[in-house]
């Protein structure tokens, strides 16, 4: 696993089911009927740190290997 550009983790998500809910700042916030928390994307600096992506897919409850398949989805 290697930090990615925020846009990518994006799209990942949203192929997950989430949706951009609002955008304060440099934070993206994304929900997901059923996900109790939403998922917080920061977008500065453009690279999200692995330890960010492994937080925000514990939070979304996707599994190491989904987010693998989703992210070929997007490249």
């Amino acid at each position: 696993m290697t930090s990615i550009d925020y846009r990518t983790l994006v799209r990942v998500f949203e192929l997950a089911g989430f949706m951009v809910s609002r955008q304060k700042g440099d934070h993206i916030v994304m929900t997901k009927p059923g996900i109790p928390r939403p998922v917080v994307i920061k977008n500065s600096p453009h690279q999200v740190p692995i330890t960010h992506i492994r937080t925000n897919l514990t939070t979304a409850g996707i599994s190491r290997e989904r987010y693998f398949e989703l992210l070929e989805q997007v490249k």
